[in-house]
């Protein structure tokens, strides 16, 4: 059966046709301003750059000038030449080298004896509750033990001081966690080299290059295991560094 015309059912037909043809003619939205991205390395997804976040390369430019502060120059590896210096300004020292991975402290399952041949269940630096730093959550740098070389505590760096790690057009903020050979430099966590997009895992991951660390001088995070604060400490002195002329 069919219905009637002038029915309620032909007349809520009709309005229907008015309604979508008038939406057809009507102009499309403006498309929304693309938001702003980092690139993750290895074709990973991108992710949003917050809003007055200090850019990696605001970072890069402000370390391009090193005036040393070792008194020589580091190893990236054993057997490497020794080509890298520490280099400092009034509030900061960094360097730029190659990224090993360190996954001591408190084991799990991703640092551990099995994963890791090198594997040790302590860190130079604790946590507030006296138990090593975790590698595979906490964002931390490794310094070189103090030499005739640099000593880290002659330039206001110890537990917990504050860094900014970059890689590429990314930045993760992480503490001073442990110390490494006193002639090598380049570590860092497993949870800082994730964070930068860096393969972590301790055998064979890692990058040979291209990292650049930034530490800021008589900055401290306590306790040292709140990555919160070290965030929000990392982004204000970063922010300062990259002004500092």
């Amino acid at each position: 059966m069919f219905p009637r015309r002038g029915s309620p059912i032909v007349r809520l037909q009709s309005l229907t046709l008015v309604v979508a043809a008038a939406a057809l003619l009507a102009p499309a939205p403006a498309p929304r301003p693309p938001v702003p991205v980092i690139g993750h390395p290895g074709g990973r997804a991108a992710a949003a750059v917050p809003a007055g976040a200090v850019r990696a390369a605001d970072l890069l430019a402000r370390a391009r000038d090193c005036a040393p502060v070792s008194k020589g120059r580091y190893r990236s590896d054993d057997g490497t030449p020794a080509g890298i210096p520490v280099c400092g300004t009034r509030d900061a020292v960094y360097w730029t080298a190659d990224m090993d991975i360190d996954c001591d402290g408190r084991p799990g399952p991703r640092c551990n004896g099995r994963t890791d041949p090198l594997f040790s269940d302590a860190t130079a630096f604790a946590q507030s509750d006296g138990r090593a730093l975790g590698a595979e959550t906490l964002p931390y740098i490794v310094v070189p033990a103090p030499s005739d070389v640099w000593n880290h505590r002659d330039h206001g760096v110890g537990a917990g001081s504050v860094a900014a790690v970059v890689y590429r057009d990314r930045v993760a903020y992480a503490v001073v966690g442990d110390t490494g050979p006193s002639d090598i430099i380049g570590e860092a966590s497993y949870a800082t080299a994730e964070a930068l997009g860096i393969r972590p895992d301790p055998r064979g991951g890692g990058t040979p290059s291209g990292v650049t660390y930034i530490v800021f001088r008589h900055s401290r995070v306590s306790p040292i295991e709140d990555h919160a604060a070290a965030v929000a400490a990392g982004e204000r002195l970063a922010r300062r560094f990259a002004r500092e002329r």
